[in-house]
């Protein structure tokens, strides 16, 4: 029987996630999620269950409300990486979900290399 897109999708992000787990060496989770309308990234420190640092598409003082284009990802990629910085955070591990590293999810990445972030 076939899978379905959503029940594909799940397993890539399983796969990715767990691949990536055996190498955190207790560093924080990047980890976007990317929608039609937006994208978000928030930066998780898995072992306290907390989140330290996030930054969306959806903040009116990124100025790109309601967008998911390569610019809005790059605006969102800088975001988070000052936010990092704040939190006193400068290395963690990427953390793609099933989606593809490429577009808007590359340009985020990206931005927050240039931001300061090692990843």
């Amino acid at each position: 029987m076939a899978l379905s897109k959503r029940e594909l999708f799940q397993k890539r992000r399983l796969r990715v996630r767990n691949k990536l787990r055996k190498m955190a060496d207790g560093r924080p989770r990047l980890s976007v999620h990317r929608s039609n309308k937006n994208i978000s990234v928030q930066l998780i420190d898995d072992a306290n269950g907390v989140t330290l640092a996030s930054a969306s598409s959806l903040e009116k003082g990124l100025g790109v409300v309601g967008k998911n284009n390569v610019e809005a990802a790059a605006k969102v990629g800088s975001a988070i990486a000052e936010r990092a910085k704040k939190a006193g955070v400068e290395d963690c591990y990427f953390d793609r979900g099933g989606y593809l590293f490429h577009g808007g999810v590359k340009a985020l990445a990206d931005a927050a290399r240039e931001g300061g972030l090692k990843f």
